[in-house]
């Protein structure tokens, strides 16, 4: 199995199997770009993934079996994307080489950049193309995904009569979600908060130049609110997402959502001080917000006031067409953001 960015073949079923849920999306290529054949989404049961392994894979195999049935999802090649301890990202700066020599070089040169034996882990690489005219070296993006992990993807999938063809990265996917609908070559932050992870990628000029995965997430706050207040979690969950009034836990919960959102802030200002550090002449312009913690009431405007950047929720679906019969448009702007990830992965085609 090769970590894959995509070809002009076929595109692949996008699968997003998070901590909390997963996420289907499948597009097609229309004359004017993009179109959403289906989309959806199921919880899964705490614990059945964990940090991006799979714990429990006949419970997870059976949730995305029964998504394909009800979305009526013929297409069997899928792609799917992996985060957390399991996969390392890092950009090394090399001399200009050929892509064959290249792939050699990485090959032989491998265990200097990764923190893994080499032999556990899947490698991919994708030259950046970032040196100028008459330079002679360039930024190579490095990918090594632990064998075990995704090999455990793979035989879910197949136990399900799936064929999977296709591995990408959360923040890759976040990226190319981002492409798809935005105006390229901005100074952007991309923050995806999940359930249990945060995903970081900050995109100078069209290039990824920080990209890093945080153990923190929306399932924080609503375990605290839980255990704090002695209530059930869907009840909990309500609250966190201001579907349920605080009544008399007001002030708790705004005590909770302080601490644990000044933490997610605090990550987020320290890629945003690391990326000015190295590119004082290049400012961000926004930061755009996305995933499931997205939709945790009052956190756009606690961003914007911390980082005094624009913040803004990312659709994914901004520049695709849509069958207003099938989707309601509503239910897209209301979904968008815990989408981004899977939307990514839908854009991908086949290699096989």
């Amino acid at each position: 199995m090769k970590l894959s960015f995509g070809s002009q073949k076929d595109l692949v079923v996008g699968l997003d199997i998070g901590s909390h849920a997963v996420k289907v999306c499948q597009l097609k290529r229309t004359s004017n770009g993009y179109a959403i054949v289906t989309l959806g989404s199921t919880v899964l049961p705490e614990g059945a993934v964990d940090d991006g392994t799979l714990n429990d894979p006949e419970v997870v195999g059976k949730a995305i079996s029964d998504l394909f049935n009800n979305l009526k999802i013929k297409n069997k090649k899928v792609g799917f994307s992996i985060s957390g301890y399991s996969v390392i990202v890092k950009k090394v700066n090399l001399a200009v080489m050929e892509d064959a020599q290249l792939e050699e070089h990485i090959m032989a040169e491998a265990e200097q950049y990764i923190p893994f034996d080499i032999e556990d882990v899947y490698l991919d690489f994708q030259d950046l193309k970032t040196n100028t005219k008459g330079a002679d070296r360039t930024d190579v993006m490095l990918v090594a995904a632990k064998k075990e992990v995704v090999d455990d993807y793979i035989d879910m999938l197949q136990s399900i009569n799936l064929n999977p063809v296709l591995v990408d990265v959360d923040g890759f996917a976040l990226e190319n979600s981002y492409e798809c609908n935005y105006q390229k070559n901005e100074n952007v932050a991309l923050v995806d908060i999940g359930a249990t992870k945060m995903n970081i990628n900050i995109l100078s000029q069209g290039v990824s130049v920080v990209a890093r995965d945080i153990v923190v997430g929306s399932r924080q706050l609503t375990e605290q609110i839980q255990n704090v207040f002695d209530i059930e979690f869907e009840e909990a969950e309500a609250i966190k997402l201001g579907f349920l009034p605080a009544e008399d836990k007001r002030r708790e919960v705004e005590e909770i959502f302080s601490a644990t959102c000044t933490q997610w802030v605090l990550e987020v200002k320290k890629a945003i001080d690391l990326y000015h550090a190295n590119h004082p002449d290049r400012p961000l312009k926004k930061l755009i917000l996305s995933g499931g913690g997205a939709k945790v009431n009052g956190l756009t405007d606690f961003l914007a006031q911390e980082t005094d950047m624009e913040v803004e929720l990312f659709n994914p679906f901004k520049n695709m067409v849509t069958n207003r019969k099938k989707i309601d448009p509503d239910y897209l702007l209301s979904i968008g953001p815990e989408m981004a990830i899977v939307t990514g992965i839908a854009l991908r085609a086949s290699a096989i």
